[in-house]
């Protein structure tokens, strides 16, 4: 199975790979450990990719396809993979159909978590951490006991800086404004398929099998 997962930010999209790649035996490729482990086997893609990295620059995409291209080529690729954070525009998704060609391989789906932004930003602006031991709470999904004290230490619970609404909102609008162009790509290929993120996480993960089937 050859699949490649988009959700935006508070949607599960972590917990539904987790799932995904149990089910199916397959590796779950996100672009930040092929860039960490580019980089620790020292590959000259790796080389290159520290060097932006390291000077606060964006990797380009050259080298950002040339170290996916290098990934796929990977023995534990061979009977499926879940892409995760690549492609992210029209243009990598380009380079990708031209390396899965070259490699013989075609996908199987690319599934978008979807949800409305009101939910979203419920979800991402309700997370409460601990000062003193960092456990997390959300004040709709896992909240505390006593409203900001934590149940395992009783410190105070505080927001985060990049969980506050004018972040999630922006997190969310360049997210959105970044994938519309890829949905529309895939869209067109007869590959997208429409997952709602809005419900258990039991029953999202159904709904991804019977779109994938």
């Amino acid at each position: 199975m050859r699949l490649i997962l988009m959700g935006p930010p508070g949607a599960g999209k972590g917990t539904q790979a987790e799932l995904l790649i149990e089910h199916f035996k397959i590796p779950h490729i996100s672009t930040g450990d092929m860039f960490r482990a580019a980089i620790k086997d020292q590959t000259p893609l790796g080389l290159k990719a520290k060097e932006y990295m390291d000077s606060g620059a964006l990797v380009p995409d050259e080298v950002t396809i040339g170290i996916v291209e290098d990934r796929l080529k990977k023995a534990d690729c061979q009977k499926g993979f879940l892409l995760d954070g690549f492609p992210r525009t029209a243009a990598q998704a380009d380079a990708l159909t031209k390396i899965l060609k070259t490699l013989n391989m075609t996908l199987n789906g690319v599934i978008n978590i979807e949800m409305e932004n009101e939910e979203l930003l419920e979800r991402l602006t309700g997370r409460r951490v601990c000062r003193q031991c960092a456990s997390t709470y959300h004040t709709v999904f896992n909240s505390p006991q006593t409203p900001g004290v934590c149940d395992k230490c009783g410190g105070e619970l505080y927001q985060r800086s990049d969980d506050t609404l004018a972040t999630a909102q922006n997190r969310l609008q360049v997210y959105n404004d970044q994938t519309e162009p890829l949905i529309a790509y895939y869209e067109e290929r007869n590959l997208l398929k429409r997952v709602q993120g809005d419900q258990e996480i039991k029953q999202v993960f159904s709904e991804i099998l019977n779109v994938l089937e």
